[in-house]
């Protein structure tokens, strides 16, 4: 459902699948719907309701304010849905969407991609208890996305990742952002304090000369970097033997992973879950946990630039 920039690579990684038949792609744009449609040997339509009754699972990438309205409907008819991110405008919405699956036993698998980097799926048996983490993820300008904030197209991935590995409850935010280019924020910084005393410092900008996408973790036993760029690891963890190394005491692994196919791998894992009937990697909750605290973020956003103005206004 919807084939600009990235529904058109669902719809062809789908056309490929084994054991998977491509029904129908569609999307407002008839002329792109069809010429997709043409290339991978399929149905082209303008109206998703064409395809309610046809299909088993479908993508939904549209702009993130349809993702309720079309993932309501699907689910409503028994079809199990990946939704890209953010899962919805609003946490009323997430909110309805995953009590729907959840009451009619169906998937819902949020289209958080870095969660199948290989370097993050690596991390999986590395991660113990993290005390300080550090994300940027910087993007030089493109119009894709700019329908939302930069803390809902870009920032939501790092908070996604970052809960999955603390793993404990949120206590206390401070965030800052502004609009620079677009009448949405698209710069921003929060710092996230959870109950098990893990702060994580996250900037997201997509205003930047450079495309950076880094996270660094501290653990009591080791510092961990993470290219996701580059699906490259630093490992610095303690070893009496090292007597030599750069930092004594400490050894170094400098780790890297294949560079595989992530969106491949995010919607294989959702066909498996749909056939299975598992629980989807990145699960409804989840989108809607990470996107629970992108709003608290923009919410303080919001409230620290209305008082910056008028302070600005009693200084004039």
């Amino acid at each position: 459902m919807g084939v600009g920039y990235l529904g058109k690579f669902h719809a062809q990684k789908y056309a490929r699948m084994r054991g998977v038949q491509l029904i129908g792609v569609v999307d407002r744009d008839f002329r792109c719907a069809k010429e997709v449609a043409k290339m991978l040997h399929t149905h082209a339509y303008t109206d998703y309701r064409q395809i309610l009754d046809q299909v088993d699972a479908v993508s939904i990438a549209v702009p993130t304010p349809y993702h309720f309205e079309i993932s309501k409907d699907f689910l409503l008819n028994n079809v199990d849905v990946l939704i890209e991110k953010p899962i919805t405008v609003s946490l009323e919405e997430a909110d309805e969407l995953v009590q729907i699956a959840d009451q009619k036993k169906l998937i819902i698998q949020v289209g958080h991609l870095e969660r199948f980097n290989p370097a993050v799926v690596a991390l999986e048996n590395k991660i113990t208890i993290p005390r300080f983490i550090e994300s940027h993820r910087l993007s030089i300008f493109k119009e894709r996305g700019t329908d939302v904030s930069v803390v809902l197209d870009l920032m939501i991935h790092d908070i996604d990742i970052i809960l999955n590995f603390v793993r404990s409850n949120l206590t206390h935010i401070h965030a800052a952002g502004i609009p620079v280019i677009t009448d949405q924020v698209d710069i921003a910084n929060a710092r996230l304090t959870f109950a098990n005393g893990c702060v994580a410092n996250v900037t997201a900008s997509r205003i930047s000369t450079k495309n950076e996408r880094k996270i660094r973790l501290f653990q009591q036993d080791a510092y961990i970097s993470v290219d996701f760029a580059n699906h490259a690891i630093d490992i610095i963890h303690k070893d009496s033997n090292q007597k030599n190394s750069i930092i004594p005491g400490m050894h170094i692994d400098h780790l890297t992973y294949t560079h595989g196919d992530a969106l491949d791998d995010e919607l294989k894992a959702f066909i498996n879950s749909a056939r299975n009937r598992t629980p989807a990697e990145v699960t409804g909750q989840m989108g809607r946990d990470a996107l629970e605290i992108a709003i608290s973020i923009m919410d303080q956003i919001q409230v620290n630039s209305a008082q910056l103005l008028r302070k600005e206004a009693q200084i004039i």
